[in-house]
């Protein structure tokens, strides 16, 4: 991405719009660095990030308690040991199977129980990392026709929670890098929005691209007129109605 400049009376001068220095990327859009409005971002984050910090710490922290724990059937593996040991001299030979059967059965119910808890606490760390991204996000809150749970149904897969942040992977998974701040992945809004200008069905997502929430196209709506309205829309279950946006199917909001 190299800064545009403009040459004036013989000086090179860098071009500003809106009091921001333009740039253009590799693929030629212009994008305006907000260098201002990125410090106050950082500044809005960091205020928010403290109870998201304390929710992470205190989920990470019970999930230490699972340190070392693999599948139960390395418990099960360490317990068939035992047969290396002289079991005639614990109990009577005719019982010693029995035993065996009970103890491993006992063991795997309980690693069974703290695989399932810390898988739980794992989950909840994607929802709250990734998942609350999507209910946050101003990219969506603008510009999207369709809901968040429905953005997060399309695209949710393509984020990742590493160390703590949500990063994203274009469709051949690589990582998405930021257009604005060169080197940097992508933040949460600015990938996103990257994803969804790759979706083939991008006009069905976005406010006012002839395909999205109160379009009426001027053959009568999606593939063969068919439309729904806005009420109707949000009673489907998400994967519904993302099957509606990919028939071509308008969402009129009256």
């Amino acid at each position: 991405m190299k800064l545009k400049l403009v040459t004036v009376e013989g000086k090179t001068y860098a071009e500003v719009q809106d009091g921001k220095p333009v740039f253009t990327a590799d693929d030629g859009r212009e994008i305006a660095f907000d260098a201002a409005g990125t410090i106050a971002t950082i500044s809005r984050l960091n205020g928010e990030a403290k109870g998201h910090r304390e929710a992470k710490e205190a989920a990470e922290a019970k999930l230490k308690a699972f340190d070392g724990i693999t599948d139960p059937s390395a418990a099960k593996d360490a317990l068939d040991k035992i047969r290396n040991i002289d079991a005639k001299k614990l109990i009577d030979a005719g019982e010693v199977e029995k035993v065996k059967a009970e103890a491993i059965k006992a063991v795997e119910e309980k690693y069974s129980r703290i695989a399932q808890e810390r898988d739980a606490l794992r989950s909840d760390l994607y929802k709250e990392r990734v998942g609350g991204q999507f209910a946050r996000s101003k990219f969506i809150n603008e510009k999207a026709a369709v809901p968040a749970d429905i953005m997060q149904a399309r695209f949710g897969s393509h984020f990742k929670d590493e160390d703590g942040k949500a990063v994203a992977y274009d469709a051949s998974g690589n990582k998405i890098y930021s257009r604005a701040k060169p080197g940097e992945p992508a933040d949460f809004d600015e990938a996103l929005e990257i994803l969804v200008d790759q979706y083939p069905y991008k006009d069905m997502l976005l406010k006012g691209t002839g395909g999205g929430s109160g379009a009426r196209p001027g053959n009568g709506g999606g593939a063969g007129g068919k439309s729904i309205s806005r009420s109707e829309f949000d009673k489907l279950p998400p994967a519904d109605q993302m099957t509606k946006i990919k028939e071509g199917v308008s969402v009129l909001d009256a």
